[in-house]
């Protein structure tokens, strides 16, 4: 349930992104499969660009910069080149191409893709400018290790954000048409003609029969103070992946201090690698519908100083358990550091879903995992498609918690709770002593747990010789392409306060 202050800052964010929405562009429609940007002059050094090729708006100059605002349909494909003295909005709601249903037929469909050049910097003004990428199109933004792509808020272009800044702008939805569990009109799950609505959202839809559906490449790319929540339950999160298909490559990717989850997977089959989860006012990695996929390397950190954030992990929806198809997550490689004295726990877990934790650090002050059976201390049966559906299970996890490893309002039993983590033969460590650096760089008690080979898990999983997401201080994947901020605690690396010049 959203906070008073909340939904105050919602009321305020919906009417600034309604005024600025008329300063948007209209229907990115032309004669040509793919706009190429007309000749502008080349601006003095630090000075904005004179104007913004078609078809962008010109919306004026920003912080030294000129404002090239996207149209508000994006119908044929579109690149945002980086250009000196330029940057980019979104005004209002952008949608890359339209929906194309769930088996690709649908009338009127456009498939199209949004090509973002690395290092380039787009932001909205208020929490009603998002982008969507509809099911058939693409989102091709990849930047690089030392030219990341930066989607922000206006706040953090002028330099007005703070630490404690979120929700200033709407965030990314990435539709595909992979399966989910939870279908619109009574439609089998995992079929065909399985669909859903975006919540708050019911014109636009996600959810088909293609498992490795392509939405496009998402690497080194920041998402910075986004999350808006549209209706009581119902927001827009950091980036949200629906029913996005395994041939989407999803990798480098930070949201920072997100009003709502950090990333969210409704169903779909997107696996991800090196993900960097800071300040998430809500939970940092929330996986429902019958997502199934692999995840690795993940970094996540909350904010410090009292109730905001949730869990780290929340998997399952509630009264949604027994949908078909049921969650089958592989997450591996993991520091959590949940710093909020409002969540129940670290890792929330329901309904018996299919969910492998390997080489993970949980540290919270509070409860590290609730496992939440609908059907008290039995577990679901197998559905035909998932033979191993049953318990969660941890290996070579180590949990470092002020109130225990689980809940006492858990429906798991002690001796249940036992035989999940199977002490001492699975290496887990309960009432682990961390010797973290810098947050999440492992010291030598983490080095010292044996390490699960995650690659047993599936071939898109690496092995490693260490638990944890950060070995030590020589191993620095997460350095140069992210930003910092008190929150994050990296020691190096451009300020989340900032942009690059």
């Amino acid at each position: 349930m959203a906070s008073v202050s909340r939904i105050i800052a919602a009321v305020l964010l919906t009417y600034a992104g309604l005024s600025l929405g008329a300063c948007g562009g209209g229907d990115g429609a032309g004669p040509t499969p793919t706009p190429t940007p007309g000749p502008s002059p080349t601006p003095s050094p630090g000075a904005p660009a004179a104007d913004c090729p078609q078809p962008f708006a010109n919306g004026g100059v920003i912080a030294g910069k000129r404002n090239c605002v996207l149209p508000n349909r994006i119908l044929q494909n579109l690149t945002l080149p980086r250009r000196d003295g330029t940057i980019y909005s979104l005004s209002g709601r952008v949608e890359v191409g339209r929906d194309v249903g769930s088996d690709a037929r649908e009338p009127g469909g456009v498939p199209v893709t949004l090509t973002v050049d690395p290092g380039v910097v787009v932001f909205g003004s208020g929490g009603l400018d998002y982008l969507v990428v509809n099911r058939g199109s693409k989102l091709r933004a990849a930047g690089t290790a030392t030219a990341p792509i930066i989607f922000t808020s206006r706040a953090n272009v002028e330099g007005l954000a703070t630490d404690s800044s979120q929700g200033q702008w709407g965030g990314i939805i990435v539709l595909g048409r992979a399966p989910i569990s939870d279908c619109l009109g009574g439609a089998p799950g995992g079929s065909d003609t399985c669909e859903q609505a975006y919540e708050g959202l019911s014109d636009i839809r996600y959810g088909g029969g293609v498992a490795n559906d392509d939405s496009g490449t998402l690497q080194y790319l920041q998402i910075r103070y986004a999350g808006f929540e549209l209706a009581p339950d119902q927001e827009i999160n950091g980036l949200t992946l629906a029913g996005v298909g395994s041939a989407t490559v999803i990798d480098h990717i930070q949201v920072h201090n997100s009003a709502d989850d950090a990333i969210e997977w409704f169903g779909g089959r997107a696996n991800a690698k090196y993900l960097v989860l800071t300040g998430a006012d809500d939970d940092s990695l929330d996986t429902d519908q019958g997502y199934q996929g692999f995840i690795q390397f993940v970094i996540a950190v909350q904010r410090a100083g009292g109730a905001s954030g949730d869990t780290i992990v929340e998997a399952d929806s509630p009264g949604n358990e027994d949908s078909l198809p049921r969650q089958w997550t592989r997450l591996a490689n993991f520091t959590f550091i949940e710093r909020s004295t409002g969540a129940a726990s670290a890792m929330l877990i329901r309904g018996g879903a299919d969910y492998t934790m390997a080489n993970g650090v949980v540290v919270s002050p509070g409860t590290c995992v609730n496992i939440a059976s609908t059907r008290g201390t039995t577990f679901r049966a197998a559905d035909a498609a998932l033979a191993d559906q049953g318990p969660p299970v941890f290996r070579s996890v180590a949990l470092s918690c002020g109130e225990g490893n689980f809940p006492r309002t858990s429906e798991i039993t002690a001796a249940i709770w036992s035989g999940i983590f199977d002490f001492p033969a699975s290496n887990n460590h309960a009432n682990f002593t961390p010797t973290l650096t810098g947050l999440f760089v492992n010291g030598a008690n983490e080095n010292a747990v044996p390490a699960f080979d995650a690659s047993t898990l599936g071939g898109f999983m690496a092995r490693t010789d260490h638990i944890g997401a950060v070995k030590d201080g020589a191993d620095t994947w997460y350095r140069g392409w992210t930003c910092d901020s008190a929150t994050a605690g990296f020691g190096s690396g451009a300020s989340c306060l900032s942009l690059p010049q």
